[in-house]
């Protein structure tokens, strides 16, 4: 069995694994790009939100997966040490996995990885995809609470590469907190059908919480992370937050010919750091976009880059400033996409057109005032995830790849 989750933080980003792409252009034309045939489409094309064309084939550099992940907990105690653990398991080739969690200024967990076929003996087998498994962020505080000693464990392929879909990584707890649900292990059973990532994000977007809530990645570079978490915790103030650390170059891409490449002059490090923010904004709307600009004024002040599939509050000319925007509308033009929305239309949250459209209608503006009141708009967002049948995805998707894994570790044994 092979698998192409590759880790960011040994092999770069994941168009930095692509060795061609099949792509269809707005004038309907179907063509290759690679790094030797169309080389500017092949590197243009990452990150570039379909404004450039349609990928319909790729071709991926692969990693034999293996039965287990031999998973160590590492204690941590600032966000130094994080980084510290970090660049010691970048060192170790050997490693084949990598991220952490902050659960406060002062106490966080590095989890590095090995594949491996055989688990050692007094390896506890650990498991996060069954309704009754803990979810993967209170395992692991609970399993480094009080101790500052490395503890390890054998984890299933499967159950790892979904280790934090049950919980959405931890950003369910807040639907616990919203329906004035308990939360313990009963509720979290009893409910887990509903507490998939896939599920989750749907019920987001239609129940308008996404515009209510902080969803926020980020990457900084390693040098300026302390400054950083030292701000989210007087300006954010929610945690866990997500630790992943990420190679800026890779092995068969040129990062800077990326249409959507930082404009800079200074030389970007070859690692940084993703912070993961997520959890509840000010109340308000605008409070909520006020803290947003302020957050990606805070990121550009410290050298460090957004992730674009989170809402964008930049203006046109700041989006500008930081992108390639010369390159980019030189290659829209040369591929046939400058009738196509831009990469800033797709992901920018449109300010002027909200308060617009709620000055302009009244029936907008009882819409909103009606979805403001509780529980409405959260009963609606479950209805919709109910309808559209996602609550059923993820455990038929799941189980079915566990019975692929543990055919596959079956026919290993034999």
């Amino acid at each position: 069995m092979r698998r192409s989750k590759l880790t960011i933080y040994r092999f770069g980003f994941f168009d930095r694994t692509i060795n061609w792409i099949e792509i269809v252009l707005p004038n309907g034309e179907k063509v290759t790009a690679s790094s030797t045939e169309r080389s500017d489409l092949f590197y243009g094309a990452a990150s570039s939100f379909g404004t450039l064309g349609v990928t319909t084939l790729l071709e991926v550099q692969l990693i034999d997966a293996k039965a287990y992940v031999e998973l160590t907990y590492h204690p941590v105690s600032s966000i130094s040490e994080a980084v510290e653990k970090m660049e010691d398991a970048t060192d170790d080739s050997s490693i084949d996995y990598l991220d952490g969690i902050m659960y406060s200024r002062d106490s966080g967990v590095v989890c590095s990885g090995r594949l491996t076929n055989d688990v050692k003996e007094g390896v506890k087998i650990q498991r996060f995809t069954r309704s009754t498994d803990r979810w993967f962020y209170l395992h692991a505080k609970k399993l480094i609470k009080g101790t500052a000693s490395p503890v390890t464990e054998a984890v299933p392929i499967v159950d790892y590469v979904f280790r934090y879909d049950r919980g959405g990584f931890w950003v369910a707890v807040y639907a616990f907190r919203y329906f004035i649900t308990p939360f313990n292990r009963i509720t979290r059973w009893v409910l887990d059908k509903f507490m998939h990532t896939r599920v989750m994000y749907h019920a987001l977007h239609q129940s308008g919480f996404s515009a209510q809530y902080i969803i926020q990645d980020v990457a900084i570079p390693y040098s300026r992370s302390d400054e950083f978490i030292e701000y989210l915790n007087h300006d954010f103030g929610y945690y866990p937050l997500w630790l992943c650390p990420l190679k800026y170059n890779g092995k068969s891409t040129d990062p800077t010919r990326n249409s959507m490449s930082i404009k800079t002059s200074r030389e970007m490090p070859e690692m940084m750091l993703n912070f993961g923010v997520w959890g509840p904004g000010p109340k308000g709307r605008d409070k909520f976009v006020e803290w947003n600009r302020d957050f990606e004024h805070k990121v550009r002040e410290l050298g460090g880059q957004k992730w674009l599939y989170a809402h964008a509050y930049y203006t046109e000319k700041e989006f500008n400033e930081i992108y390639d925007r010369k390159t980019y509308d030189a290659l829209r033009e040369k591929y046939h996409a400058t009738y196509l929305p831009s990469v800033y239309d797709k992901v920018k949250v449109d300010i002027e057109a909200e308060q617009k459209a709620l000055q302009e209608s009244w029936k907008l503006w009882l819409l909103a005032l009606f979805w403001s009141i509780w529980p409405l708009s959260g009963l609606y967002g479950v209805y919709k995830a109910m309808l559209g049948g996602d609550y059923l995805l993820p455990r038929n998707s799941k189980k079915e790849l566990s019975n692929k894994a543990e055919e596959s570790q079956s026919a290993d044994a034999r």
